[in-house]
C-alpha cells in the first residue's frame, strides 16, 4: 500500500479537499486504483447531527453514512463510490476504544492515548486502503490544532511501517492589502509545526490569490529544506475542476509517481479538458434560482450547505455547454420579484418549518408559469403539498410541520413507533435505494439515456435486500441516495395521480408498501421532483440525469 497524507496550514477552508481530490484524480488517471479517506478531528460520531450552516452539507454515502462534504468532492472527481468507513472521526475512535475496554478486549491492560488511540486510527486507515494501490488521506483542520495530534502520530507510524508515504502540506499565502506583498512567514511556521511531529512534507501546495512567484518559492525552500520544484502553486481558479490541470502544468503527476517510487505512466485528460473548456466558454447561459433555508450565517452568505446541488448544475452545464448562473434565494424572504426572469427553479432538501411557505410559493410559481422545476427531497414533498392544496383544494401539509386534515406527507406507522421509543436514528432512510421507473415517464427517458439503468443492474447483485426491495425481473430500476424521515403518504397517492400528478417512480418495499420516489407534471415544460438526492451521485464526468434534463429545459425555455 502507498499513502499520500494531506495536511492544512495557516487557516482552514483553503481547499485541502479539492487538492486531495485532484491528487487522487491525477494518480487514478495513470491507471492506479485510488481511494480517499477524510479524517475529521471533531468528537461527533459523524456529520449527521451537525448544522449545515456551521459545518456545510452532510454528504451521504451509498451505504448510508452521513459524512463530511469532502467525500462528495472525492466522488465527484474520482467518479466512484466511497464508503462511510472512509470518514474517520475522533468520536468513532474513542467510542471503539471505550467499547473494547468495557467488553474486556484489552485483557486488563491500562488503556492510554499512546499507543491505543494512534493504533486504532492506523487500523482504520489500513482497512480503508486495503485493495487499493494508493490511499489519499486528508487530515481535517490545520497543523497546530491540538485535536489533530493523534492523527499526526498515526501518519508518522504508517510512514515508519511503510516507506511509500508522501506528505503534502496545503498552506495559504496571504497578500495583506496594506503591504501589497505575498507573505511566506505563516507557511514557514506551519512547516516547522509539522516537523515537530517528525513529519517532513515532500510537497508544499500554496493556496493564494494568484500564482506564487519564484522568489517566494525560493524563500519557502530555503527555510524549510524542501525541493524548489516540489513547491506547487495553486492560485484561485474559476472552477475547481481546473485545479488538477493546474497541478499537471507543474508536472505534479511525474513528481508524485517518483515520490511514491512508481514508474511514470501516461494519462489522457482530453475529455476532462473539454468539459473544463465548456465551463469557460459556454454556448449559452441560463439563470437558475435555488430557494433554500440554509444560506445565511450571521452577516455572511454561504452556499456550502448546498454544495452538491451547485456542483451538479456545473456538471450538467459542462456536459451541455451551458453556463449556469445561480441565484441564491432565502426561502424566509421570498417574493415574486425574486423569481421573475429566472429560467429554472430548484427547491433542495431541508428539515423543519423555517422557510417552508417560501418554498411552496416558489413551487406554485414554477408550476403556474411553466418555469422548469426540479424538487429534491423536501422539494418533492412540498411539491406534493402544493399540488394537494391548489389543485385538489385540500388543507394539506406535512406532519413534520403540523397536524392537518390531509397529511399528504407523513411518517410511516413503524417509524412513529421508533420515535415514540426515542430511536430517532432508525427512522431515517439513508444511502442508496432502488426505484422502479414508469416506462412512459420523462424520468425514465432521462435515466435511460444516461447509462444509469445498466449500472443499477450490477448493484442489484450485491446490495442488501432492504435497499433493493421487491424488484421484479422486468422492472426498470435505478439507485439514488436518500436522507429523509418523511414520505408521501400512500393513502393519498391514488387521488393525487387521478388529479394529474404522475408517479414516475416508486420504491416497492418487501412488505407491499410502495413509496413514491419520483413525480412529474407531463403538461409542464419540465416539472420533476424526487424523494432522493440525485445531486449526491452527480460526477464531473457522469452528471446526474435529472440535472441534465433540467438544465436543458432551462436552455430551451431561454430560446
Amino acid at each position: 500500500m502507498k499513502f499520500v497524507f494531506v495536511y492544512g496550514g495557516v487557516i482552514s477552508g483553503v481547499g485541502k479537499g479539492i487538492i486531495s481530490s485532484s491528487i487522487a484524480k491525477i494518480l487514478s488517471k495513470t491507471g492506479l486504483n485510488v481511494t480517499c479517506v477524510k479524517i475529521d478531528p471533531y468528537i461527533n460520531f459523524d456529520a449527521g447531527t451537525m448544522n449545515p450552516i456551521e459545518h456545510g452539507e452532510v454528504f451521504v454515502t451509498y451505504d448510508g453514512g452521513e459524512t463530511d462534504q469532502d467525500l462528495g468532492n472525492y466522488e465527484r472527481f474520482l467518479n466512484k463510490d466511497i464508503s462511510r468507513k472512509n470518514n474517520i472521526t475522533t468520536g468513532q475512535i474513542y467510542k471503539k476504544i471505550i467499547d473494547d475496554e468495557r467488553s474486556g478486549k484489552y485483557l486488563g491492560k491500562t488503556v492510554e492515548f499512546i499507543p491505543h488511540v494512534p493504533n486504532e486510527i492506523v487500523r482504520r486507515i489500513m482497512e480503508c486502503a486495503r485493495g487499493y494501490d494508493v490511499a489519499v488521506v486528508e487530515i481535517g483542520g490545520t497543523i497546530g490544532d491540538f485535536e489533530n495530534i493523534p492523527f499526526l502520530f498515526a501518519a508518522k507510524k504508517i510512514e515508519l511501517m511503510n516507506n511509500d508515504v508522501v506528505h503534502v502540506l496545503v498552506t495559504y499565502l496571504p497578500i495583506p492589502r496594506i503591504l501589497g506583498e505575498m507573505k511566506t512567514k505563516p507557511t514557514q511556521h506551519a512547516i516547522m509545526n509539522l516537523n515537530s511531529y517528525g513529519i517532513v512534507p515532500d510537497f508544499i501546495v500554496t493556496r493564494s490569490e494568484r500564482d506564487v512567484d519564484d522568489r517566494r518559492k525560493e524563500k519557502i525552500s530555503k527555510y524549510s529544506n524542501i525541493k524548489f520544484d516540489h513547491i506547487i502553486s495553486s492560485p484561485n481558479l474559476d472552477t475547481i475542476y481546473e485545479v488538477p490541470l493546474k497541478l499537471l502544468e507543474q508536472d505534479m503527476d511525474k513528481k508524485l509517481l517518483r515520490a511514491l517510487k512508481l514508474d511514470e505512466r501516461p494519462s489522457d485528460w482530453s475529455s476532462w479538458r473539454l468539459l473544463v473548456d465548456n465551463i469557460h466558454h459556454p454556448k449559452k447561459t441560463v439563470d437558475v434560482a435555488i430557494v433554500g433555508k440554509y444560506i445565511g450565517t450571521g452577516s455572511f452568505v454561504l452556499y456550502d450547505s448546498y454544495i452538491s446541488v451547485k456542483e451538479a448544475l456545473v456538471h450538467a452545464g459542462a456536459k451541455l455547454g451551458v453556463g449556469v448562473n445561480i441565484h441564491w434565494i432565502n426561502s424566509r424572504d421570498y417574493s415574486v420579484d425574486s423569481l421573475k426572469g429566472v429560467d429554472g427553479i430548484i427547491v433542495p432538501g431541508g428539515f423543519g418549518s423555517s422557510g417552508v411557505e417560501g418554498k411552496i410559493f416558489a413551487i406554485k410559481f414554477a408550476r403556474e408559469n411553466d418555469v422548469p422545476y426540479l424538487g429534491l427531497c423536501y422539494g418533492m414533498q412540498l411539491a406534493v403539498v402544493e399540488y394537494a392544496r391548489n389543485i385538489l383544494g385540500w388543507g394539506a401539509h406535512t406532519t413534520e410541520i403540523k397536524q392537518t386534515s390531509h397529511p399528504v406527507i407523513d411518517i410511516l406507522p413503524e417509524q412513529k413507533e421508533l420515535i415514540k421509543n426515542e430511536k430517532y436514528g432508525g427512522t431515517m432512510r439513508l444511502g442508496e435505494y432502488a426505484a422502479v421507473l414508469a416506462r412512459d415517464s420523462l424520468v425514465y427517458k432521462l435515466y435511460e439515456s444516461s447509462g444509469r439503468i445498466e449500472e443499477a443492474k450490477e448493484k442489484i447483485k450485491s446490495y442488501e435486500p432492504f435497499r433493493i426491495g421487491n424488484v421484479r425481473p422486468d422492472d426498470i430500476v435505478v439507485f439514488e441516495k436518500h436522507r429523509h424521515r418523511y414520505e408521501v403518504n400512500p393513502k393519498y397517492v391514488d387521488d393525487l395521480a387521478g388529479a394529474g400528478l404522475k408517479i414516475s417512480g416508486i420504491h416497492r418495499r418487501a412488505d407491499g408498501i410502495n413509496l413514491v420516489e419520483f413525480i412529474e407534471l407531463p403538461k409542464n415544460r419540465f416539472f420533476v421532483a424526487t424523494q432522493a438526492h440525485p445531486e449526491l451521485k452527480s460526477r464531473f464526468e457522469n452528471p446526474a440525469p435529472l440535472f441534465v434534463g433540467f438544465v436543458k429545459a432551462c436552455a430551451d425555455k431561454k430560446n
